[in-house]
């Protein structure tokens, strides 16, 4: 029996509210945290199938052009060429990339070859030292040196945001860059490939099985019936494991050719060219404000990068035309084909960057206006959604930004370059939070057993956000049951399809669909029980309704199963949706070094309901250490001559150390929003990042008088803006 459940308006029951185990929204530990702190967790590469090979990718030598010939491979069993590696490189969350013939060339760092020996050290002598003849042809790198194409569905504008500049009592237009990054999950990416007759079993580190199973069907021409994938734990993705990528396409090819399992492993360098990059950005913005501080014009000009054929583009004005109100609105987004490596979702696409920028324009202008910078804030946020109208299903900005500006002291705040301590220059900054909500269909089994446990089954996973706790409080809360006598399993196609993680819909989407399964089994229960399920009480595995109590073994004859099924509806384009919060930095700059450190540091969220405190809070911290890094260290280089990756490992590519990051303040607001299902529960991984870096930037001017437009912060270009 399945519960299904369309999203087309409103739910306010508040049904988990009263329910009456008490596990959910509680910070319970990680159910399988065990596993993970004594290595017993399998990840991707550590299955060992018998008959195990060994393949190592093979990378372009040169930014585009054509493979002439590949030599022989002594000591390898196989050097296989297929386009399938290049197509199904990461572009993106369902994209294929060009559609480029077997031996094209179209960045520096492609994949281009599969070498395959009986141990990985062969393998990777083999590749190391294979001879490649080719091609080569003369091709634009730098985004800066072409025409870039503006998309006509990404460009928008209402009034006119050059006479409101010109009218205006007070305006900025200014213009930031930020550089390239990179996911850098922890795990690097890993897919071990084995076939059965003609289907195939794959053990990856992958983001969203339901999507990842059509695209690997689709490049290895199977139906989709004939493919399995596992990833039943996943080291982090940040979005670079979303959709499928070389690593897993080859082991499979490989797999069939050979007729033998094949791992296929990156290395952490591998990782840097093969898994997308978040692209560099250029932001132009411009702000006009009357002599009140009322916003009457916005404009936010992107200019990003991706391949040549990529459909992706880094979405960087995604939260402008809702966050604040004007009426004059422009947005421009333009995008360079260049060829470097493939530009695709990382963790906050669009706002970890355009909220940042946007955020630090924020605060330059309540500087020229005079005004405190949450009061210009307050002043401008929209009833609606500007331009069209439609209604928030919730909106906690405000909120934020006073509990934010209460807790964190901004009435102390003084006046940019009055607080010296020693050699050191200490300032305060802040900044608002904002980023999209979604929901994604989703579907999940619940398994109701006799002797008093149940067992959750999806497709869903769990790359380090807390997603078999959370489901499993859900179910627990539902079916009256102790934490632990919920099992659940996840990383399955064999399962039912799900959300998947990724841009922080997993919790909300899949969390929806366990609550309507186990909502299902209650009626069931109920009916037994001879009352309505809204009458119905259920608390350390007994039944309650009325006067009548009975144990849930007596209720259930061997086993009661339902699935969930969960689908956006109406409300998704009724209402606008979106998380809010605000985010708070104290810094000291070294008025000699450029030095910056940060002291203290605070982020106020509103969220939806809250499912387990401590995940959610894990979920924030991490959000908060990425905006450190965005404001002073993270940045992909690329070689301006052929746009190879120059900083492609952890040594180059700098981000937040222990040392770098204070202890980490974070604050939920109640929050229930009707308009996203009755779970009423929003996305929250990503929040944690948009607009983190803006605090600390705001904080160094604060502090030193310095702004920072081209990121990140580093202490040459600090010292570059002191005064001698």
């Amino acid at each position: 029996m399945t519960r299904h459940l369309r999203v087309d308006g409103p739910n306010h029951d508040d049904r988990l509210d009263h329910m009456a185990q008490g596990v959910i929204g509680q910070p319970l530990n990680r159910l399988e945290g065990p596993l993970k702190v004594t290595g017993r967790a399998t990840y991707a590469a550590e299955a060992r199938p018998e008959g195990m090979i060994y393949g190592v990718l093979v990378q372009a030598a040169i930014p585009a052009g054509k493979v002439l010939e590949i030599g022989d491979a002594p000591g390898a069993l196989a050097v296989i060429q297929d386009k399938r590696m290049i197509r199904y490189g990461a572009q993106g969350m369902d994209e294929k990339g060009p559609t480029s013939g077997p031996n094209q060339v179209e960045y520096m760092g492609q994949a281009i070859a599969l070498v395959v020996a009986e141990t990985f050290e062969a393998a990777r002598h083999a590749a190391q030292n294979l001879a490649i003849r080719y091609k080569a042809k003369t091709v634009p790198v730098n985004p800066e040196a072409v025409t870039p194409e503006l998309p006509p569905k990404k460009q928008s504008a209402v009034g006119n945001v050059d006479k409101a500049m010109r009218k205006a009592a007070f305006c900025v237009d200014q213009v930031w860059h930020t550089p390239a990054q990179v996911a850098a999950a922890m795990e690097p990416h890993a897919a071990i490939a084995e076939w059965d007759g003609n289907s195939v079993t794959i053990r990856a580190g992958l983001q969203m099985l339901s999507s990842n199973r059509k695209q690997m069907a689709d490049a290895l021409g199977i139906r989709e019936s004939r493919v399995r994938l596992l990833a039943p734990y996943v080291g982090g993705g940040f979005g670079s494991k979303l959709g499928i990528n070389a690593e897993a396409v080859a082991a499979a090819i490989a797999a069939r050719e050979l007729g033998r399992p094949v791992m296929v492993a990156m290395t952490r360098q591998q990782v840097f060219d093969l898994a997308h990059r978040r692209s560099e950005t250029r932001q132009r913005i411009r702000l006009a404000c009357d002599a009140d501080g009322h916003l009457s014009g916005i404009g936010h000009e992107a200019l990003v990068s991706s391949l040549p054929g990529s459909e992706f583009s880094e979405p960087v004005t995604q939260a402008t035309p809702f966050t604040y109100q004007a009426a004059h609105r422009q947005i421009v987004h333009a995008v360079a084909r260049i060829h470097r490596s493939p530009a695709g979702s990382v963790r906050a696409p669009g706002e970890a960057v355009g909220v940042t920028v946007f955020e630090c324009a924020m605060d330059e202008l309540a500087e020229a206006a005079g005004i405190d910078p949450v009061d210009l804030r307050l002043k401008n946020i929209p009833d609606v959604e500007p331009t069209t109208e439609r209604p928030f299903s919730s909106h906690k900005l405000a909120e934020a930004l006073r509990e934010g500006a209460r807790r964190f002291g901004w009435a102390d705040r003084r006046p940019t370059g009055q607080r010296v301590e020693g050699e050191w220059l200490i300032g305060m900054g802040m900044a608002a939070a904002v980023r999209v909500n979604m929901l994604v269909e989703s579907r999940a089994r619940v398994t109701l057993v006799q002797d008093g446990h149940a067992i959750v089954e999806t497709d869903m996973t769990d790359i380090g956000t807390g997603t078999y706790t959370i489901l499993g409080q859900l179910a627990a809360e539902m079916l009256g049951l102790p934490a632990d006598r919920v099992e659940v399993r996840l990383g399955d196609t064999d399962f039912p399809p799900a959300a998947g993680s990724g841009g922080s819909f997993g919790a909300a989407s899949s969390g929806n669909s366990v609550y309507l399964a186990c909502e299902e089994i209650r009626s069931r229960i109920a009916k037994a029980m001879g009352c309505n399920e809204a009458d119905l009480t259920l608390q350390d595995g007994m039944a309650r309704a009325g006067n009548v109590v009975r144990s849930l073994a007596e209720l259930v004859d061997g086993t009661i199963t339902a699935e969930g099924h969960l689908e956006p509806g109406k409300t998704e384009k009724s209402h606008r949706q979106a998380t809010w919060g605000s985010h708070w930095a104290e810094v000291a700059v070294n008025r000699w070094t450029g030095e910056v450190r940060v002291r203290r540091m605070m982020g106020v969220f509103a969220c939806g309901r809250v499912l387990n405190e401590k995940t959610a809070r894990s979920q924030c911290l991490g959000g908060m250490t990425f905006g450190i890094g965005i404001a002073l260290t993270e940045a992909m280089e690329h070689d301006p001559r052929d746009g190879h990756a120059v900083s492609h490992d952890l040594a180059e590519y700098h981000i937040p150390t222990h040392a770098d990051v204070p202890a980490l303040e974070v604050h939920f607001l109640p929050e229930r929003d009707a308009y996203v299902g009755p779970l009423q529960a929003k996305g929250l991984g990503e929040l944690g990042i948009c607009g983190a870096g803006a605090a600390v930037l705001n904080a160094i001017h604060n502090a030193c008088g310095v702004r920072v437009r081209e990121l990140p912060a580093t202490p040459d270009r600090i010292i570059a803006g002191l005064d001698p």
